[in-house]
């Protein structure tokens, strides 16, 4: 862990070199992708299976690809009862929220007499990646399924491998509206999704986070599906000041550091006491995480202190571009006000970003690795598209025909210049 103090002469510097430092990177991951990926896409269902018995369960076969929906019932009522009762709390606050982004279509006659606007419809066909791995996600599947569903997405294909099928995800699967559930992971999944294998019939578009394999994975088959964003580790910037609980703090920080080593926590403050009980509160916490290891790891070799005025925090803030970013001050509007770049703000001393990844109801699915500079969580948009309308009758024409032929003539396009100068009578 490093510690940044606002008046040293060399802050900038070290500052600017730690906010570029690239985490969560492996090498050779793109070479080995794109062999899965490529045959996936030449051999279908017998390369998806070759590489799914290889990953995921060397058992498999097309028979056992599909969970059935007794499967998927049978695992959901198996859930606790006060995890399905969280479930279906969370799914009606993030349905809610993002029914209200729903846009309007519009259409309007402008001043020459052309009637222009833009409807919006959803996508036909959405795939939704789901980790594996130690834990259970079913916070992924309502954060990536329940926004597509209230889109009115009609096909939603999940995936994920067979170690990630525990009760809490099938609960929560069936409570998001998923329509399919395929027990494969990795890059094959991504690929299947994307190209069709045998039973799995392509998306439209894929979303869900998963490991560098399957980020590149979606990196390659980009063009021929949409993709939500390339994710990397997690990351989290906490904005406090000494009147702060320190262990609050500490648990915030380590929230992010547990997911894994890569991931990255940094605290901003003014005071550089509050900062030390913070980090001993925080070791102390360490100690008692399952988690333990990778938080450790995470916060030693990528976590910081920077000591610095609060009035200071948002343009730090923006450099760092973070994922979250909590303002645990009085005021909190104040400082975060002033920030641009982050994918979602936490005001005040009870929002805890925990809350933001469950039930308060925005999307958890949030731009990292910096690309909170240009990028935007994910929402209802990313599961509707925007087509736009023209209509012109003789009149409406008679304006736009000139400056058409004008310009189609000037880019030297002879056969879009006719199409217009014919309907002016012209040639």
């Amino acid at each position: 862990m490093r510690r940044f103090r606002f008046p040293d002469p060399d802050f900038q510097d070290r500052f600017s070199a730690f906010v570029d430092e690239r985490r969560g990177m492996p090498a050779d991951v793109e070479a080995v992708v794109r062999e899965v990926v490529d045959s996936v896409r030449t051999e279908g269902l017998e390369g998806l299976l070759r590489f799914a018995r290889k990953f995921d369960d060397p058992a498999l076969t097309e028979a056992t690809l599909r969970v059935s929906a007794e499967e998927i019932a049978e695992g959901a009522a198996r859930c606790p009862a006060e995890v399905r009762e969280a479930i279906e709390f969370a799914a009606r606050r993030i349905r809610a929220y993002h029914e209200r982004q729903r846009p309007q279509d519009m259409r309007f006659t402008d001043e020459a007499g052309v009637e222009l606007g833009w409807r919006w419809t959803a996508l036909e066909a959405v795939g939704i990646y789901v980790p594996g791995g130690r834990a259970a996600y079913p916070s992924t599947v309502l954060m990536n399924a329940v926004p597509a569903a209230a889109a009115g997405v009609e096909r939603i294909a999940m995936v994920t491998p067979p170690g990630g099928l525990k009760p809490a995800v099938l609960a929560a699967a069936k409570a998001a509206g998923v329509t399919e559930i395929w027990r494969i992971g990795g890059a094959q999944a991504v690929a299947a999704l994307a190209y069709g294998a045998g039973p799995i019939q392509p998306v439209d578009k894929i979303v869900g986070p998963g490991n560098a394999y399957v980020t590149a994975a979606k990196r390659q088959v980009y063009g021929v599906v949409g993709i939500d964003a390339m994710a990397g580790p997690s990351e989290i910037v906490v904005v406090a000041d000494g009147a702060n609980d320190p262990a609050w703090i500490a648990a915030d920080l380590l929230s992010q550091a547990e997911h894994d080593p890569d991931a990255q926590s940094i605290l901003i403050t003014d005071d550089e006491a509050f900062a030390g009980k913070v980090e001993a509160a925080l070791a102390e916490q360490l100690g008692a995480l399952s988690t333990g290891e990778d938080a450790a790891a995470s916060w030693r070799d990528h976590g910081a202190v920077i000591i610095a005025p609060l009035d200071e925090a948002p343009p730090l803030v923006d450099r760092i571009a973070p994922e979250h970013v909590e303002f645990a001050v009085e005021a909190p509007e104040r400082l975060a006000d002033r920030v641009r770049h982050a994918g979602a703000i936490f005001l005040g001393r009870h929002a805890p970003e925990a809350v933001g990844d469950y039930v308060a109801g925005s999307n958890h699915v949030l731009p990292t690795s910096r690309a909170a500079r240009f990028s935007s969580g994910l929402s209802l948009f990313d599961f509707i598209k925007r087509t736009s309308i023209i209509k012109c009758d003789a009149a409406a024409f008679e304006h736009l025909g000139p400056p058409t032929v004008a310009l189609a003539e000037a880019e030297g396009l002879p056969a879009h210049a006719r199409s217009a100068a014919i309907r002016l009578g012209r040639g």
